[in-house]
């Protein structure tokens, strides 16, 4: 059996009392010996973002290592912020969809202004400390003039770089900034495989079966060729490249040269030097970065068109150019929670397994990011897997129905905000809120004052710890429990108990902790002293502070 320890933890509500760990027995299972000196498995296990499993490794090796990754500075400073502002704003904005074809005209992205600093005033509002901006969706237009595309805000009413008001105001407001740039790209769809494809719609379409989203809207946009030059899942040669490409008149030509900008030379086909190409541009010009977003849909897989991404230089190129940047779907970066209602899992692991190595594809689960169990024992130690990293889990939600604003649909309420937010950030996970901008560029009121209450409701609630409030005895119905996930992600089952009345009572239990775990009470308890049992470890637990809560206003 893996070896698990046990440690009692005490926080008197009186005062802050120190973690006081409880010896246990930890014996090594008959049948586990120590693997000869000098084979891999015979070194000591240091902490690392990544480890690779050994067929050497016993299982409580592997546990071992499972209990030492640790989270890279970027993770730990992303996972420290909490709350992400995402904003969904381009082309179908101004269109009404979710999903663009790729085929629009510049012309239809017609902001009446940009105020971006108005929507950094919501967002705080909102608590957020990270704003992402959707920089190009599914549809390819870009909301920067990028040197590799004619499919951007450069052929718009006014030419406005979105991606730099958005930036300017972020850092202006004190807001980390992150990016997401759509590996698919409807307007790079070749064009004749793009008019084969809208007449077999046709053709299904009068057969009356049903069409898929990207259908429609394809046949809405009948027969408008993509935009753009053609180059997704083209069939293109894969030949030595050069990043940044310089195009004719580069005005970046001379920073090349002297080498005050870097080059990368890469092994690359048409589509991937484009997208190479444009996080070049996105890293030298808007940067720093601190998230990556790279969403992993591909609307025209089950048509007949597939773009095979080699993203081992996507993520090499991005290392170099911002170490701390952490990517969505990324090696030691973050993944996606597994649904798009912000919630997360009540076991929400942070330490997850892998087949592949996770520098070669996007994800690499070795099972759906949907499934319940993530990171357990038994996920970890099944045969297949080969790789262990930090990777923690980032639950995406909007405040509307859609992702992009349509003036039909109305926010959540500050409750159901305050929901999510315990159920993501309360569940060792990040929120990343959407709230999107409508067609006058602004933020609608009815949403920046949902974001404000929620926001004042999450201060009130979880600004103060209520033993700060005053002398014991404490009235609490929110305990929010931390590790100290500089030390990794250990504690796989503990319980809260109560000091009511002069004895102990159970008041609640939970499994997984990490960097916040928030548990809510049925109704509130008043207490002299509360302490934490740390049930279940894969090695000696570290705890954060736990603090206490009350939801309720008298």
């Amino acid at each position: 059996m893996a070896r698990r320890t046990r440690l009692l933890s005490a926080l008197a509500l009186a005062a802050a009392a120190a973690l006081v760990p409880v010896q246990a027995t930890a014996q090594q299972s008959a049948h586990q010996r120590p693997a000869p000196p000098g084979t891999p498995c015979s070194a000591p296990v240091k902490p690392a973002s990544q480890m690779t499993v050994e067929s050497c490794d016993s299982p409580d090796r592997i546990i071992e290592k499972a209990a030492n990754i640790v989270p890279t500075p970027g993770q730990l400073a992303w996972q420290q912020r909490g709350v992400t502002a995402f904003t969904h704003f381009g082309m179908n904005t101004f269109t009404g969809r979710e999903w663009g074809s790729g085929t629009e005209d510049e012309k239809l992205f017609a902001p009446r202004a940009i105020d971006a600093d108005q929507w950094m005033r919501a967002y705080k509002a909102a608590g957020a400390e990270q704003v992402m901006l959707t920089a190009k969706h599914h549809d390819g237009f870009v909301l920067y003039p990028s040197r590799y595309t004619d499919h951007s805000v450069a052929l718009s009413p006014g030419s406005p770089d979105v991606v730099a008001a958005y930036v300017k105001a972020a850092r202006k407001a004190g807001l980390k900034v992150g990016l997401y740039l759509s590996p698919s790209d409807g307007a790079e769809l070749p064009h004749a495989w793009h008019a084969r494809w809208v007449d077999e719609i046709r053709a299904k379409q009068a057969e009356g079966k049903p069409l898929s989203l990207p259908e429609r809207m394809a046949l809405e946009d009948g027969d408008r060729a993509p935009a753009g030059e053609g180059r997704f899942g083209n069939g293109s040669p894969v030949t030595e490249r050069t990043i940044p490409t310089l195009v004719p008149g580069d005005d970046r030509a001379a920073a090349v040269r002297s080498g005050k900008l870097p080059t990368f030379r890469v092994k690359a086909d048409d589509y991937d030097t484009y997208y190479l190409n444009q996080l070049y541009e996105l890293f030298t010009q808007y940067g720093p970065i601190e998230e990556l977003w790279l969403d992993g849909a591909n609307p025209w897989s089950g048509s007949g068109i597939t773009q095979n991404y080699d993203v081992k230089q996507w993520f090499d190129m991005v290392k170099a150019l911002s170490p701390n940047t952490v990517v969505f779907q990324g090696p030691q970066g973050v993944r996606w929670v597994g649904n798009e209602n912000g919630t997360a899992r009540e076991t929400e692991w942070s330490v997850t397994p892998h087949i592949t190595d996770p520098w070669t594809g996007l994800g690499s689960l070795p099972n759906d990011s949907t499934d319940p169990d993530i990171g357990s024992r038994d996920r970890i130690l099944d045969p297949t897997v080969n790789y262990l990293q930090w990777y923690p889990a980032e639950a995406d939600v909007s405040i509307r129905p859609g992702w992009f604003h349509h003036g039909n649909e109305k926010p959540k309420t500050p409750a159901q905000l305050m929901n999510l937010y315990e159920k993501s950030v309360g569940r060792n996970a990040s929120l990343l809120l959407n709230v999107p901008p409508n067609k006058d560029g602004r933020i609608d009121d009815a949403d920046v004052a949902s974001l404000t209450a929620f926001g004042s409701d999450v201060r009130r609630i979880y600004g103060t710890d209520v033993r700060k409030q005053g002398p014991a005895p404490y009235t609490f119905d929110r305990i929010a429990v931390r590790e100290d996930i500089r030390h990794g992600q250990r504690v796989e089952r503990f319980a809260v108990e109560a000091r009511v009345g002069g004895s102990w009572q159970r008041i609640a239990e939970g499994t997984t902790i990490g960097h916040r775990r928030i548990l809510s009470l049925a109704t509130p308890v008043t207490a002299t002293s509360v302490r934490v049992k740390v049930l279940e470890s894969r090695a000696t637990p570290h705890l954060g502070a736990t603090t206490l809560h009350l939801s309720t206003t008298s």
